[in-house]
């Protein structure tokens, strides 16, 4: 029996390689930052082929055109002739009678090294993009190393990487090879492919079951400055923490995180945080930044990317379920992909004792601060369905200030509706149980979904006025009725670049002050043309030191209205960067701050109901 077994075993392995696609990667024979990447393909359906590389992925948002990496590419067919063909776009080759097409070879350039905002693409967001620094460091977000071809996305893949014999690879996935130079993944189909992010380097990685679940963390630090062992103790209170408070929803039993930390002699990076996966979240941050500020940015960040599991990764509509790469039509509800999710992410903090109530009150108030940078009378739902075009696309970032509200006044609606028997939570507890990973629901049934396994009416009232509609959330009603206040208080006039200094990031390679492009702009940046790209070097010939940056801060504080002002900055125009001169008259700037306390006398009602929403007990 066993000789019969193993017999059929090897068979079946034969007719399911001869009915995969074969991608090898090679990290080894690297040249000029580049790697090969090779595609052996099982015969094909059709004589006319379409080979796409992805326009955009889920999680991310924003058209990137990763095809655009690639370069070099030849087509030969199963005799080793190279056929003609016709490269559509950027992402899209097109080949005619190729019925006997069986391999593609192609080179692979990193985003990382992409510094270019071009009228058509912004810089790709690091941690979706890609990194090749030889002898250091691989990131491969599989998307920009991998193709698909049309009508063969469900054709299982094998994943080879041919790798340094020191080096390790970390992932969610399991190594079928047991050679040190050559690891093998199976994945079930293109969507699985995308889905499995790899992080490549020498081994500096801990295992460890933190509330049942095996996990992976492998650290990247280019100065040997940290350890993966240093966040153990955060990360594992912190998943404990998560899987009490999803309780059933979640059912992983694996997780790996690939944590890359960007060095100051590195490539530049375009942005710092993370991207989703089923079973893993690829994280980049600054190297630079301190232990307690990396655990606070994993708590934050990387709960975030776990909190997607549940939504949209297993409970999802029929756009992401069927998600096209390469012309994506987008869902309308990333009110609660991302709005719901990010709640999730502070909400399970002060319910879990990670917080207290005044710091979960204090990121509550940062996000109504934050959102009114953006258009508060424009529907999400109509953003989100267009979220990859103008004007909707820079609003994007919105989904994290005011989705998370959207998500907040949602819960204190339903715990009121209830006398607190059903929040946010046990909402999307329903709606993954009616749906789920195999089941997606229909992105214009989803508030009749709502209501359905909430069995409110008022959930549509709601979704209809705030979310479909362009009334602006009421925060202050819903803060009030939960035992909050918000205190009005008339800022003095201040001078600086952008209407909140909150949001000013440093670039501690060039010296410079930086902002997130949802940043919005001061009166007086508006007056001298000042874009949110440009990093500021000197304000009248004042320059920025991180070791005195107080000195920098102090001496704007004394400028005062009309005076004549000089900001030096760097601009980006074309392939170059230009130091230029910026001349105005200071516009000092008034803000009214708005802050949200406790009551100190709450009314029974509005106790009971503020007890309910911060500990999630009924």
């Amino acid at each position: 029996m066993k000789k019969i077994a193993l017999s059929l075993g090897i068979l079946a392995t034969v007719l399911v390689n001869a009915q995969s696609i074969k991608a090898t990667i090679d990290l080894v024979n690297v040249k000029d930052d580049k790697v090969a990447v090779t595609l052996e393909l099982p015969k094909m359906k059709s004589g006319d082929v379409k080979f796409h590389f992805p326009k955009t992925v889920p999680g991310t948002y924003s058209v990137d055109d990763y095809g655009r990496f690639v370069e070099g590419i030849r087509f030969y067919d199963n005799k080793g002739r190279e056929l003609t063909y016709t490269k559509v776009n950027d992402n899209t080759y097109s080949l005619k009678n190729a019925q006997n097409l069986s391999k593609i070879t192609y080179l692979v350039n990193d985003s990382f090294d992409d510094e270019m905002n071009t009228e058509k693409h912004k810089a790709v967001f690091s941690p979706s993009g890609t990194d090749i620094e030889e002898g250091k460091v691989y990131l491969i977000n599989t998307h920009g190393f991998i193709g698909y071809i049309d009508n063969m996305q469900d054709v299982p893949y094998q994943l080879v990487i041919q790798k340094p014999a020191d080096f390790y690879g970390t992932t969610a996935l399991v190594d079928q090879d047991k050679s040190d130079t050559t690891d093998t993944y199976t994945l079930a189909n293109y969507a699985k492919v995308t889905d499995s992010p790899l992080m490549y380097t020498k081994p500096d990685y801990i295992t460890f079951n933190a509330g049942g679940m095996d996990l992976v963390l492998g650290v990247y630090s280019p100065s040997g400055k940290y350890k993966a062992a240093d966040f153990k103790d955060n990360l594992e209170k912190m998943v404990i923490a998560q899987k009490k408070f999803l309780g059933d929803m979640n059912t992983n039993k694996k997780y790996a995180i690939m944590l890359y930390l960007a060095g100051a002699d590195g490539p530049q990076i375009k942005g710092f945080g993370a991207l989703e996966h089923h079973e893993s979240t690829s994280v980049v941050l600054p190297e630079m930044m301190p232990k307690d500020m990396i655990d606070k940015t994993i708590t934050d960040v990387v709960s975030h990317e776990f909190f997607h599991t549940v939504n949209p990764l297993k409970t999802h509509s029929e756009e992401i379920h069927y998600f096209d790469y390469a012309d994506p039509k987008m869902s309308q509800h990333l009110w609660m992909y991302e709005g719901g999710t990010e709640y999730f992410a502070n909400l399970f903090q002060i319910q879990e004792g990670l917080i207290d109530k005044t710091e979960f009150l204090k990121r509550i108030n940062e996000k109504i601060t934050n959102s009114k940078n953006y258009d508060d009378t424009m529907p999400f739902t109509v953003m989100s369905k267009n979220v990859l075009q103008e004007p909707y696309k820079d609003q994007y970032r919105n989904v994290y200030e005011k989705g998370a509200l959207l998500a907040m006044c949602l819960d204190i609606e339903l715990r009121k509706l209830s006398n607190g028997e059903m929040g946010y939570r046990d909402m999307i507890r329903k709606l993954s149980q009616r749906f789920g990973e195999n089941k997606p629901f229909k992105d214009v049934k989803l508030i009749d979904e709502l209501v359905t396994v909430t069995g409110y009416p008022q959930v549509k009232d709601f979704y209809n006025k705030y979310i479909a509609g362009n009334q602006p959330t009421p925060y202050e009603q819903y803060l009030n009725q939960a035992g909050v206040q918000v205190i009005k208080q008339e800022s003095s006039p201040i001078f600086w670049f952008i209407k909140d200094p909150n949001q000013t990031g440093y670039n501690d390679k060039n010296n410079t002050f930086v902002f997130d492009e949802s940043s919005a702009l001061s009166p007086f940046s508006k007056s001298i043309g000042f874009k949110i790209t440009d990093e500021i070097v000197a304000l009248d010939g004042k320059t920025i030191n991180i070791q005195n940056v107080q000195d920098f801060i102090n001496y704007a504080k004394t400028i005062k209205d009309g005076q004549n002002v000089t900001v030096t900055v760097l601009r980006k125009n074309g392939d170059k960067t230009d130091k230029i001169d910026l001349k105005g008259k200071a516009i000092l700037d008034k803000m009214t701050i708005e802050t949200l306390q406790f009551k100190a006398n709450p009314t029974p009602a509005e106790q009971k109901l503020q007890e309910q929403w911060l500990t999630g007990k009924k």
